[in-house]
């Protein structure tokens, strides 16, 4: 099922993109590398299923800030994406744009693996290789640079070479494949931003063995993607290897990272994108090593409890959780994961206690004021649940979700034209362009629309006419 959805992905792909025509050879400067970026953020959204619930998001995001923080001065605002595929693969679009896939992160084990792969993408970017690539390729647009990405981010054989037929994504997709000067510069880059960052280098190295181990295990058409975009494993690993052995003495006094926020998000994740039953066997697995560290065994009880919930286990679910906040005492985003849990199985009231805790001891947390909106809504406390709503969309703009609640709550309210509003916002960040077309154009018909929201829609209106031309 999930190949005959790639391949859906990727006829809708072909379809959305081989009307274009080729635009002018141009120079790929900062501006322009800017606003293409802003286009295939669209179309990105289009072509790849997302996972962006806010705890998700904001995690890795806030991952990558503090990478940027270190990093310095950038040209443009980085967006960082988990793309929902079971292929080890990551891969950075023009202006910032990082995707990392759910496959790649499967494979890692502590978070400091994911740091160094991030910061590696971001090297890529800070020093430019992307545009410099797609400069030596002449003629470009957004429409080919997404048939080059897609190219490499599918990566599935014939289905790529499809994507590459009549166009100048070849030529593209050529260039985003990083050399070896390329790959040692961000190698660099990131072993010394990781240690700016107080982290020890060693997630590079063990990284860079699991590429490496990965690689020599696979052969023809199955070597993954990231390998072929990102190649030379054993030369990276060397030279990462050497730079740590130099700075043996200095590295010593790094403190291991705490991996409860990496372990979260991966279980989180994996209990979303992988059938159930594999799930369980490979959790009960690693569970049964008898070397397992403590809080390792502990995150893996919080990956059932995931499990469980997907499967409406409900009280086994609440059973694996309060194991993990009894390790975790002081982790607020476990109370919204328990708070999820009652309200999931019906306990409104329960759910509202542990929602509203949560909420007062981080405010800054995004999931906790979502599924507050959420239980609000369903409380029948509209206005409540629209001012939680709009919090969350002030700092997730483009979450496409938070609009159809907010859709979702003016249809309870009976608000009609607002509703078809907000409903649009929801299409256009799905990338559902004809929809969100047809309800903003319902929404300016319907008596009752908010006179603010008008203006807005004539900018959307004019998103969409720019997304269909390139």
């Amino acid at each position: 099922m999930k190949r005959v959805h790639t391949f859906f992905v990727s006829c809708l792909i072909i379809c959305f993109l081989q009307t274009v025509c080729v635009q002018r050879a141009m120079a790929f400067t900062v501006g322009e590398e800017r606003e293409m970026g802003e286009q295939l953020l669209y179309q990105i959204r289009l072509a790849f299923p997302l996972l962006d619930d806010p705890d998700i998001s904001q995690y890795i995001n806030d991952l990558g800030g503090d990478v940027l923080e270190i990093a310095g001065f950038q040209y443009f605002d980085y967006h960082f994406n988990i793309i929902h595929s079971p292929q080890f693969n990551a891969f950075a679009a023009p202006s910032g744009l990082i995707f990392f896939y759910s496959g790649l992160v499967e494979k890692m084990n502590h978070e400091d693996e994911l740091v160094s792969v991030l910061a590696h993408e971001i090297g890529h970017v800070v020093a430019r290789h992307i545009a410099k690539g797609m400069d030596s390729g002449g003629k470009i647009t957004a429409a080919t640079t997404l048939l080059a990405l897609a190219s490499l981010a599918l990566g599935i054989g014939a289905i790529s070479q499809a994507l590459l037929t009549g166009s100048l994504a070849a030529g593209q997709a050529a260039n985003l494949h990083f050399s070896r000067k390329h790959e040692e510069e961000a190698d660099r880059l990131a072993y010394g931003w990781m240690k700016e960052m107080g982290r020890h280098p060693r997630g590079q190295e063990e990284m860079l063995h699991a590429m490496r181990r990965i690689g020599r295990y696979s052969m023809g058409d199955n070597i993954p993607q990231y390998l072929l975009t990102h190649p030379y494993p054993d030369e990276r690993l060397d030279y990462v290897q050497s730079l740590i052995l130099f700075e043996e003495e200095e590295l010593q006094d790094f403190e291991a990272t705490d991996d409860f926020e990496f372990l979260r998000m991966k279980y989180r994740i994996l209990s979303m994108v992988k059938d159930g039953k594999k799930l369980r066997n490979l959790l009960h697995n690693h569970l049964a090593k008898e070397s397992l560290p403590k809080n390792e065994q502990i995150m893996l009880h919080y990956g059932l409890s995931q499990l469980d919930l997907m499967e409406n286990n409900f009280d086994s679910s609440r059973k694996y959780l309060q194991e993990v906040i009894n390790y975790y005492p002081h982790e607020s985003i476990l109370l919204v994961d328990l708070g999820i849990v009652e309200m999931e199985s019906g306990n409104k009231e329960r759910a509202l206690s542990l929602l509203r805790t949560a909420y007062d001891k981080d405010r800054d947390d995004l999931w906790a004021t979502f599924q507050l909106a959420r239980l609000w809504i369903e409380l029948k406390n509209f206005e409540k649940a629209e001012q939680f709503l709009k919090e969350v969309q002030a700092d997730m703009p483009d979450y496409s979700k938070v609009y159809y609640e907010i859709g979702k709550l003016k249809a309870e309210q009976g608000e009609s034209a607002n509703a078809a509003f907000y409903l649009g916002k929801y299409n256009l960040y799905e990338g559902r362009l004809r929809l969100a077309k047809h309800n903003f154009k319902l929404a300016l018909k319907t008596e009752g629309l908010q006179e603010k929201y008008k203006a807005e829609i004539m900018e959307m209106e004019e998103i969409i006419e720019k997304l269909k031309k390139n």
